[in-house]
């Protein structure tokens, strides 16, 4: 994804000068697990997991623009949910250090990725998901308007092998023209 800007964020590639601020997240207890994945528990694994982000162009880093800091990651991955009969579409995924969590910044960052899919890339539809049990993310989410779809039974495996169920939502190009006013905030 190319370089994106908010208000208060820049959404940009991962860099390996951000190995300190991403170990640094992904080390909290309260952040890898309600995205799927085990906290990291060594500086050396933060950096071969970063090295796979920025091979990654669909894995992007959020800074904060006041700091210069990455706060978190973002991604616009190939859509996983099986939606290939709405045409060209892509799933977002998103994690936020938890000194950020409740300053609306990672709605700001998924509106901002929605005008670009959209007006940019010129997408047919976006994904989302959120673990049933990740109530932040379903706040995202309903505040960027995506509509639910279903609840998916054991769809995810996460790092201590359980199978997790996803809740899962769509936005369509048409939902975003109906709102597009909305989006540009």
């Amino acid at each position: 994804m190319q370089t994106l800007e908010t208000n208060r964020l820049i959404l940009r590639p991962w860099r390996e000068s951000d190995l300190t601020d991403f170990h640094e997240y992904c080390t909290d207890p309260e952040v890898g697990p309600n995205a799927g994945w085990k906290p990291h528990e060594s500086m050396e694994g933060s950096r071969q997991i970063l090295s796979i982000f920025l091979k990654d162009e669909s894995e992007s880093a959020v800074v904060l623009k006041e700091t210069g800091k990455v706060i978190g990651s973002f991604g616009l991955y190939c859509d996983r949910l099986g939606h290939k009969a709405l045409g060209s579409g892509r799933e977002i995924g998103y994690v936020l250090s938890h000194d950020y969590w409740g300053h609306g910044l990672i709605p700001e960052a998924v509106r901002r990725v929605i005008r670009f899919a959209f007006d940019e890339v010129g997408l047919d539809y976006l994904s989302i998901s959120h673990f049933p049990f990740n109530g932040r993310s379903k706040r995202v989410i309903e505040k960027c308007r995506f509509r639910y779809e279903k609840t998916a039974q054991a769809t995810y495996r996460n790092y201590r092998g359980e199978m997790l169920a996803e809740v899962c939502y769509l936005l369509t190009r048409q939902d975003y023209l109906e709102n597009r006013e909305f989006y540009q905030s």
